[in-house]
């Protein structure tokens, strides 16, 4: 198991053989998150941030096409019987400054939704600092990802419990 901690961050990693292994583990985080949660989540393009996402909204119940934001910038997806009001779906690939952000009422999504967020790199300081980091890589083989989830003091416990949950997949 590759878990370790530092200045009150942990970090733990898995290997994804496939999509099924992908969406194991989106599954699996989903039941783990709560209103104003954040997910942060990095890799070049292709390394399955999307498909992750869609995993992920898919898994709390949404039973409808989980289009990629590229263009929209956000997708919405509202929870019924939920602590979250909605699952907020952003691409910040294309925005040019943090602020823009604000005009895709961010702020309302970081306090009682649920967000994914692909590529958080682009929001700079507005990233809050306890959401949690999911860093998606290819390996040499086909279709399989390296994800390693890095979170804070807030994350600790969920991390712990996911990682039971998910033994066989992590490194």
């Amino acid at each position: 198991m590759q878990a370790y901690s530092s200045h009150s961050r942990l970090r733990v990693g898995f290997l994804l053989d496939d999509l099924t292994a992908t969406a194991q583990l989106a599954t699996r985080l989903a039941q783990h998150c709560d209103a104003g949660d954040i997910v942060a989540l990095h890799g070049t393009l292709g390394a399955g941030k999307t498909s992750f996402a869609r995993e992920f909204i898919q898994a709390l119940g949404l039973d409808e096409e989980v289009p990629s934001p590229t263009f929209t910038l956000v997708q919405t997806y509202p929870l019924e019987d939920h602590a979250a009001d909605a699952i907020w779906h952003f691409d910040m690939y294309r925005i040019n400054n943090p602020a823009e952000a604000y005009e895709l009422d961010i702020e309302d999504a970081f306090e009682s939704g649920i967000s994914l967020v692909e590529w958080p790199e682009k929001l700079g300081e507005l990233l809050p600092e306890d959401c949690l980091h999911l860093h998606l890589s290819m390996t040499e083989n086909e279709g399989e990802r390296l994800a390693s989830l890095d979170g804070g003091a807030n994350w600790t416990q969920r991390l712990g419990a996911l990682t039971s949950e998910l033994s066989e997949l992590v490194t």
